[in-house]
């Protein structure tokens, strides 16, 4: 046992290590993760000898759960929604298509028998949303046209999509299925996983809104149990537990629900490891003495993924959205390929007998796309024109925490203060200041002018700079066409929601605003709220 996590703690080590390395060479790091297992494995230098499978697809399986519940937890759904028609569209038909084109390229030029052919496409059709995510953020891989979004909403979501194709072709080998159960397990897999993963996410933030964990951490706790329910359950009565994982995730990431951003922070290392651990252990159970059997059919059908396959999908679809063509190509190219390809073909391993070695075939393609493709995207976006340098790709995400010149200034009042049982619109506040919250007994009040100060009332200012104060939260909103806010004053937009905004960005000047200043088009306004009064709907 103590050797296990002696072996266990020296390979996290040094795959923290190689994450610094990959950083500076500008290969993606998850490559190195899979080389390090291959070197740890039965064909490499240390010669682990391991090749259980089942255990293999069990743990990848749960690993898998966390890295697609933080695929939406992590996803910032005001900047995702503008493309979530276009992205739903990607996860969806495109992995359908993908996975057809594949398919039948390995069916008719390299003469793999039919349904071994769909079995490979269906393996293929999903994006890696873990490789995406890493290069996007390792990277500061901003992209016009919220790009970045589309990009992680769409690998984020489509591997339920891959993970049903799957297995309804595991069951047309093993021959259990037919025109009614095919119908009935995409019913299933479909309805189910949408149903629970809504009805789990609407309680647990129920939960979480309503409850006060006594014990620091139990919220964070709370919500991992809630991302193991939301896979075991409809998987239990034969629906798609990823896609219900994933719905609670975009839910949850996106509610305010108390201590959100630790839980963020907690769920981007629990991804990290989980990363870790499903690319190593995928890497360990490969034999690379088996790679130059499967290299030229592998070579070929990666080749075909990425410059025709892929492509042909995205183009089908966002055709009619009218996307750029520079959009089109950088989406077609970022169709990486990762975890979840080799995941699913361990399973198809445990499960039916094929004429073809497609673990390591899959293996093979998973390798090429994520140092061809992931290595060169940054290279290839530029070439585009793709790169948008006004912006900051980490706004996509509900991490997102970057400087804003505006400060935090608390004080209480005591009975002698002037303010003291005077009403706020009867009171001089500092230039350029204004009165954001109000702590009274124990309650957050977002005051307005009619407000009364009371002795020992606790009153939070802003000012310029970033200092936070527990209980107040802010959010950056670019003002673009269409939004409801413009030509609308502060006043007018406080009468009907319970949002403050407390600064204005206008032609690269900073404006702490009054009740009589409009919102026009193009500002970056700065917005306060508690975590009780907050509401997507702004």
């Amino acid at each position: 046992m103590n050797i296990i996590l002696l072996i266990s703690a020296i390979i996290i080590l040094i795959c923290i290590f190689l994450n610094r390395i990959s950083d500076k060479l500008g290969i993606p790091v998850l490559l190195a993760f899979i080389f390090l297992g291959m070197i740890f494995g039965s064909d490499g230098l240390v010669k682990i000898p391991y090749n259980d499978y089942i255990s293999s697809e069990k743990i990848c399986s749960a690993a898998l759960i966390f890295i697609m519940f933080y695929g939406g937890f992590g996803t910032n759904w005001y900047k995702a929604r503008p493309v979530a028609a276009k992205s739903i569209i990607l996860s969806s038909l495109g992995v359908i298509l993908t996975a057809a084109f594949t398919g039948l390229f390995c069916f008719i030029f390299l003469k793999i028998n039919f349904i071994e052919s769909m079995l490979i496409g269906a393996l293929l059709g999903s994006t890696d949303a873990a490789s995406v995510f890493s290069i996007l953020r390792s990277k500061r891989l901003s992209l016009r046209y919220n790009t970045a979004s589309l990009l992680e909403l769409e690998s984020g979501s489509n591997d339920p999509c891959a993970y049903m194709l799957t297995i309804i072709i595991i069951s047309i080998i093993n021959g259990t299925a037919n025109k009614f159960t095919i119908a009935y397990m995409i019913f299933a897999q479909v309805i189910y996983g949408i149903i629970i993963g809504v009805t789990i996410a609407a309680a647990a933030s129920f939960i979480l809104k309503k409850i006060n964990f006594t014990t620091n951490g139990f919220e964070t706790i709370f919500v991992f149990a809630v991302a193991i329910l939301a896979y075991a359950l409809p998987s239990m009565l034969g629906g798609n537990g990823y896609l219900s994982t994933y719905i609670v995730g975009i839910i949850l990431g996106n509610s305010s629900i108390k201590n959100k951003k630790t839980m963020v922070s907690f769920f981007d290392g629990i991804n990290g490891l989980m990363q870790i651990l499903i690319f190593f252990l995928l890497g360990l159970l490969s034999f690379p003495s088996k790679i130059p059997d499967v290299f030229i059919t592998s070579l070929f059908i990666a080749l075909f993924l990425t410059l025709i396959s892929r492509p042909l999908a995205v183009f089908s679809i966002l055709l009619p959205f009218k996307s750029k063509l520079s959009q089109q190509l950088v989406v077609s190219w970022c169709g990486l390929r990762g975890a979840a390809s080799i995941v699913f073909a361990v399973m198809a391993v445990i499960n039916v007998s094929t004429e073809n070695d497609i673990f390591h075939i899959i293996f093979c393609v998973v390798l090429f796309s994520i140092l061809i493709q992931g290595s060169l995207l940054p290279f290839f976006a530029k070439k585009l024109n793709m790169i948008d340098n006004t912006d900051d790709v980490l706004k996509t995400f509900t991490d997102y925490s970057d400087e804003v010149p505006v400060q935090f200034v608390k004080f209480t009042i005591i009975d002698s203060h002037k303010w003291c049982n005077k009403s706020i619109k009867n009171i001089i506040l500092p230039p350029d200041t204004i009165l954001v919250l109000l702590l009274r007994n124990k309650e957050q009040i977002v005051p307005n002018g009619n407000t009364v100060l009371l002795n020992n009332d606790v009153l939070i200012l802003c000012a310029r700079s970033t200092e936070k104060i527990n209980g107040v939260c802010f959010i950056e909103r670019h003002i673009t066409n269409g939004d409801k806010f413009i030509g609308k004053t502060l006043s007018e937009i406080k009468k009907h929601s319970d949002i403050l905004i407390i600064m204005i960005q206008r032609n690269g000047k900073i404006i702490i605003p009054k009740g009589q200043t409009t919102v026009k088009e193009n500002d970056l306004i700065v917005i306060t709220y508690t975590e009780k009064e907050f509401k997507l709907s702004i």
